[in-house]
This record gives C-alpha cells, sequence and structure tokens, in this order.
C-alpha cells in the first residue's frame, strides 16, 4: 500500500481506529451503490488513503464556521465530479453523520428556449450549454442561500432544477428534486466552478478552429468572459472551500467526455424501445463532441494553469483516471 497516492499527514483530523471505523461504515454503504458509481476495485484503500481523510478534512473545516459548509467540485469533462460528489456524500453522511446536499451547475442551465434567445440576442455560439452566459446564475444564487437558511425556516424547503443532457432541455418542474430542513454540508459541482476572468488581451488570440472561424472577432469569448466577472463571481464566492479534480490534459478531456456520452447512449437505449423514433435525443458522435468541447477550451486551459495553485484542495488525475498527487494549498 506504500505505492499509493496518500492524504498528506499532516492534514489527517482523525485517528487510525477513526479512520478505520469511518471506513467500516462507509464500505457498508457502498455495498449496494459501487456498481453505480463504476468505481474500480481497490475502494477499501482508497478510502482509507484519500476519501475519509478528505471527508475528515471537510469536516474539519465545517467546525470551524457557523452554518453549512459550501463546497466547489471543478473538473473538466469527464473528470469525475459527480462520482467525488456521490463519494463525500456518502462519506459525509454515514462516516461522520452529516447531512449533504448538492446540485450540480449543468442543472442550472438555461432552457433551450432560453438559449436560443441568447443565441439571438448574443452570439450564435450562445445555444451551445456549458459556457458561462448559459446558466441561471440567480437561480442558483437563490437556491444555496435558501439552502443556507438565509430565508428563514420557509426558504428551506427548496426545490433544486434537474436538465436532461439528452433532450438538451430543463426538466418540467415536477421532476425537480426537493430538500426540506437543514443541511451541515452543501456541494455545488460543475466543470467551470470557481473559475475567474482572464485578462482581457488574453482575448484577442483564438485559441481553436472554433473561435477562429465562429467567433473571429471575439464577441462571443468578451460576452462569456464578462459573465465571469459579474453573477458567476457572486456564486462562487459563496464557496467556502474549492476542490479541482485536474485532468492531465485537454486530449484527457476529450477522450473522458467521449467516454461519458458513450455511456449516456447505452443508458438512452436501455431506457427507449430502439424501434421508436430517436431523433429529438441529442446524442454526439465524436466529431460533434470534440466541436463541443472548443465551446469549453479557452476557460479550461486557463483553469488548468491558475487554479491548482488557488484551489483548497487540487486532487491530480493521472492519464489513467487515477488520483495521482494531492495538493493542499490552504491546510488546516
Amino acid at each position: 500500500m506504500s505505492s499509493l497516492t496518500r492524504w498528506p499527514s499532516d492534514q489527517l483530523c482523525l485517528s487510525d481506529e477513526a479512520r478505520e471505523q469511518a471506513v467500516g461504515k462507509v464500505e457498508q454503504a457502498f455495498a449496494s451503490t459501487l456498481e453505480s458509481l463504476k468505481v474500480d476495485i481497490g475502494l477499501v484503500e482508497l478510502l482509507e488513503t484519500i476519501y475519509v481523510p478528505l471527508g475528515a478534512w471537510l469536516v474539519a473545516r465545517k467546525d470551524r464556521q457557523q452554518g453549512p459548509l459550501v463546497v466547489g467540485i471543478n473538473g473538466a469533462q469527464g473528470a469525475g465530479k459527480s462520482t467525488l460528489f456521490n463519494l463525500i456524500e456518502v462519506i459525509l453522511e454515514e462516516g461522520f453523520g452529516l447531512k449533504v446536499v448538492g446540485l450540480s451547475i449543468d442543472d442550472l442551465y438555461k432552457t433551450r428556449q432560453e438559449r436560443e434567445a441568447l443565441a439571438h440576442s448574443v452570439h450564435p455560439l450562445m445555444q451551445t450549454r456549458g459556457v458561462p452566459g448559459s446558466h441561471d446564475i440567480d437561480l442558483g444564487i437563490e437556491l444555496i442561500r435558501g439552502l443556507k437558511g438565509e430565508f428563514g425556516e420557509e426558504g428551506r424547503n427548496v426545490k433544486i432544477p434537474v436538465f436532461d443532457k439528452s433532450i438538451d432541455d430543463r426538466c418540467p418542474t415536477a421532476l425537480w428534486q426537493e430538500w426540506t430542513g437543514e443541511a451541515d454540508v452543501i456541494v455545488l459541482e460543475g466543470w467551470c466552478v470557481g473559475a475567474i476572468a482572464q485578462e482581457e488581451d488574453a482575448l484577442s488570440e483564438s485559441v481553436n478552429d472554433l473561435e477562429r472561424s465562429e467567433d473571429p472577432l471575439g464577441f462571443w469569448r468578451t460576452y462569456v468572459n464578462q459573465q465571469l466577472k459579474g453573477s458567476y463571481k457572486e456564486l462562487f464566492e459563496l464557496m467556502d472551500v474549492l476542490i479541482m479534480l485536474k485532468v492531465p490534459s485537454m486530449e484527457s478531456v476529450y477522450e473522458w467526455r467521449s467516454q461519458q456520452e458513450k455511456k449516456l447512449a447505452e443508458r438512452v437505449r436501455y431506457f427507449y424501445d430502439t424501434q421508436q423514433p430517436t431523433q429529438h435525443l441529442r446524442i454526439m458522435n465524436d466529431r460533434e463532441i470534440r466541436r463541443f468541447i472548443q465551446h469549453y477550451e479557452r476557460l479550461t486551459r486557463n483553469m488548468l494553469e491558475e487554479m491548482p495553485r488557488r484551489a483548497d484542495v487540487c486532487l491530480e488525475l493521472n492519464v489513467n483516471h487515477k488520483i495521482g498527487k494531492i495538493r493542499i494549498n490552504k491546510p488546516l
């Protein structure tokens, strides 16, 4: 086990005995969900060396403040943000007895109709979901403030939107998730969570074919950058802790995002009769995926450059999608 990446020893917040007890509880809780999370063999070792210590570190951060701890999880497409959230949720709930609620910035996407309006009023590239400006950030701020209890007891009954990527639109409100009562930890995960705006002069040069051919004058990327200076900054300032899942490269983003799309297609085939029309389902091929990712490339490259030094915790992934290095920039 000596070759495994381990949580830094000077940031361990629980004894060996307490860690073993927490690992046992979490391992038992994961028995029924292990397959759905697609966690590789060696889960127990990972729980012992990384994830339970991370949970204990978050508990220590929580104990230092009043009210819920708001945790942001950043990571490029395919990095494993949802899996990390599921791990943190089970560890904190089963291992440490905390109440955890999570939302994805993806579920804050504006509706397809709203993005079509942006495509006409701002730039055609705003039709594509994902970049800053394509989310209902005011709704996100309201949700987190409600989950924190800032609106009193009535505000603790919070409905969380759900976005269906297979149809590229927000689900009806009847399908939204609902959270009632207090929360100890609130998690916001998303590819651009915690991102900051670039300097204006950095916008002048295109970073890929998409920008060169479809945004030659830089109107689209300038608009996106302005969003990061406004409401997105306000949302991200609500976070107490930022965790970054750092991917090795842009090529890894493409490979891992392609894997996600294949899994989405498999789920769609499972739920839909193959004899029925599926043209309404937005499953992308390889060429479409590469173009899609180019929408995110500028901001992803900027985050890979500057965020590892700024995030509270940076979990660096290797090409095999494993955590190869742990960097804690804001130790306890």
